[in-house]
């Protein structure tokens, strides 16, 4: 019985994360048509699973569904990028004035060898692969596992832009700038400047996403 319950649960998911780096991609871009029929032909599986892969993203908000039209790459509007970067900031702020007063010394030291990878990072797409962890861990730190998953959510929609974003000249330059800062509050254990700078990190990268 539970090796039943979970073969179909695995498909689904290894389906969703498919589907999520074609997104990511963008060779299924924003605002395009997601044909179930091609897909399911194209993963060897029936609809089933691939409808159950397509309620996660949903719910993740990488795909919406449109009333007897059927699943499309969801479009991020301007108000969209607003509303997501202003939680952001807030939630991701929150979560770096905990990590200054609650971080361990060896978790500290994790958050430091991320940040000499983001230091040694070459490249757009490997910059951001480790920026990713950097963010995913502080999260994890702080211990908040609500704020985790929502910041993680977040995170994902803001996936739908990240090309355009990292593509904006001196950006790349400037986050590193901003994560030195970061990592300094951390290390001085102050939570207020941890809030501060991580707010300015998310409100810039707001504005290279513009």
């Amino acid at each position: 019985m539970t090796v039943a319950t979970l073969v179909p649960r695995a498909l689904y998911e290894e389906v969703a994360e498919a589907l999520r780096q074609r997104i990511y991609s963008r060779e299924l871009p924003p605002g395009s048509w997601i044909d179930e029929v091609r897909l399911a032909e194209h993963y060897g599986i029936s609809r089933t699973p691939l409808r159950e892969a397509l309620k996660v993203l949903a719910a993740e908000g990488l795909v919406t569904m449109k009333v007897r039209r059927g699943a499309y790459v969801t479009e991020v509007s301007e108000t969209d990028l607003n509303e997501v970067f202003h939680l952001l900031g807030l939630l991701e702020a929150d979560a770096a004035a905990d990590a200054a007063r609650l971080a361990t010394p060896a978790q500290l030291a994790e958050l430091e060898a991320l940040h000499a990878e983001l230091e040694a990072a070459e490249g757009n797409e490997a910059f951001f692969a480790v920026n990713v962890r950097f963010h995913a861990r502080l999260q994890s730190i702080a211990g908040n596992r609500r704020r985790e998953a929502m910041v993680g959510d977040l995170r994902r929609l803001m996936q739908l832009v990240r090309i355009s974003s990292l593509h904006k000249s001196g950006r790349i330059a400037e986050s590193r700038q901003e994560h030195r800062d970061i990592m300094d509050a951390l290390r001085r254990r102050d939570p207020e400047a941890a809030r501060a700078r991580m707010q300015a990190h998310v409100r810039h990268g707001r504005d290279a996403a513009a």
